[in-house]
This record gives C-alpha cells, structure tokens and sequence, in this order.
C-alpha cells in the first residue's frame, strides 16, 4: 500500500504485535531483494518492507540534487504515520547508509541496526565500478545494465551455479526498470554521501556492521571504518558471500540476523500507530 503522503510503497508481514524490523534495500531498492528473509523473521517479528522513491510501485520522478537524507526523510514520514515506538532497522549497502541517517535524524525512531557491506565515505574502488555501472546505463541500456549488475553482487561461483535462476531475475527487473534519469540521480545520491565524523559518533543505536572479504562492489575495510566510527557498534567479517551475502548465504545471515535482534530488544511499549490510538 501506499503512505498517506502517497510517496512511497510498503507491505507489511508477520505478527502485528511483533517487534518491527525495517528492511531497506540498496541501489535497486526494491523491498522484494529482502524475500530470502522474511520466512525467519515472520515468525516473531513485524516486518516492514518498502520500495524506495523512484523504484518499484514507489512512482515518482526524482527531483536534481537528491540526497540520502531525502531518502531518510521519506522513510521517517512513513514510520511517523504507521509506528509509535523504535524499530530494528536492516540496510543493505544504500540501504544501510539511509538507516543511518534516520538514526541521526530522528534517534529516537531507531532502536537498533545492522548494516551490510555499508561504508563511512566514498572510495576510489567502488566510484570506479558505478562509474561502469553509469557508463553501460547511458551508452547501452538497462539491459546490458542489469546484465552487468551480478558481477558487483555475488561470487563468481554463484554465478555460475545459479544462472537461470539470475536470468529470471534480470527479465523481472527489466519489465519493471525506472527511468534512466531516476537510476543516475540514485546513482548520484549514493556517491556524494559523505557524513562529518561527529554526525556518525551522535548515532547511538546499537549497531552490527557486516562485511564480506569478497565483496566486489564495496572493500570490507570500508565497512571497518565505519564500525570505528560508530560508538555502540561491532563489526562482523564474514569470508565469502559477496555484496549480496544475504541472497547468497541465506541460512548463515539469517541466523546471523536473528541473534542481533535478540540481543537488542526492543522497548516493550513500541505499538503500531493504529494500536496507539
């Protein structure tokens, strides 16, 4: 369904008197990358998942200059009208960074996150694969775009071993493509987010930050010094996986996953807004 603001896509799944867990996708920003997950936390946990602005059923043209805090910004007005307490908060590379901003912008809102293959600032290996990424966008379309895209996300054996299941996918993503000016400004967005020091030492949710050392999109040292800058945080590195360690490792996240919700239990008096009332 939509929000009331009429800005941005949303499900919501599991028991609706379960702590809410928040998943946010990364630069495709489809709340459907998350299906891998939802089965373990459906169970006991109230699962909002969304498509971000400009991707997805989210419809809309994204306006110059937009920022990851706009990103953050549209989200806090959707948990403002359905969620009366703090969230767990799941982020995915893009995903995660905008976590962090809502963390900043509203700390209240967020109770916990973890963040997967996330960074602290721009770096030259990762501007160098979307400056390929934008390349083949402009010069070939998204299908060379999309046929590209799993060389950043998973392990070359993966690939190799799951390569019909990759074409199903590209086909669905293909049929529902946004716009090329969308995709750039997404693009644009990600690589010009560079938060102060002090604005990553104010978040003070417990935080997981999770990397792969085989990630070949994002160096998992970039998620090391984000950890170290983040002041109620740990770090773990797993060793293989990929960008998209939750699609690949499923079992192995998961269980991952649940123990950091565990650990960090929500307030017991977090309702939804339609309980509150």
């Amino acid at each position: 369904m939509k929000s009331a603001a009429g800005t941005l896509y949303w499900e919501a799944h599991g028991p609706a008197d379960g702590e809410t867990v928040v998943l946010s996708a990364g630069l495709g920003g489809s709340g459907k990358y998350w299906a891998p997950q939802l089965p373990a936390l459906t169970e006991r946990y109230r699962v909002l998942v969304y498509d971000q602005f400009g991707t997805g059923r989210s419809r809309g043209d994204i306006p110059e200059f937009y920022t990851v805090a706009d990103m953050a910004a549209e989200l806090d007005a959707l948990l403002e009208e359905q969620i009366a307490g703090p969230v767990h908060f799941i982020g995915h590379a893009l995903g995660g960074l905008i976590g962090l901003e809502l963390a900043r912008r509203s700390p209240g809102r967020v109770g916990s996150l973890l963040l997967i293959n996330a960074w602290a600032e721009p770096n030259a290996h990762s501007r160098r694969c979307f400056s390929v990424r934008r390349k083949l966008l402009l010069s070939s379309g998204p299908e060379a775009y999309l046929e590209a895209q799993p060389l950043f996300l998973f392990p070359p054996v993966w690939i190799a071993e799951n390569s019909e299941w990759l074409e199903q996918e590209s086909s669905h993503m293909l049929a529902s493509f946004p716009s090329q000016e969308n995709v750039l400004r997404r693009l644009a967005a990600l690589q010009s987010w560079q938060p102060k020091p002090e604005d990553l030492a104010s978040i003070r949710a417990n935080t997981l930050v999770l990397a792969t050392r085989d990630d070949a999109l994002v160096p998992w040292t970039c998620s090391q010094k984000l950890a170290s800058r983040l002041p109620n945080s740990g770090i773990r590195l797993l060793p293989e996986g990929g960008h998209a360690v939750n699609v690949t490792e499923v079992e192995r996240f998961n269980e991952l996953m649940l123990d950091h919700l565990r650990k960090h239990r929500l307030p017991t008096e977090a309702l939804t807004t339609q309980e509150a009332l």
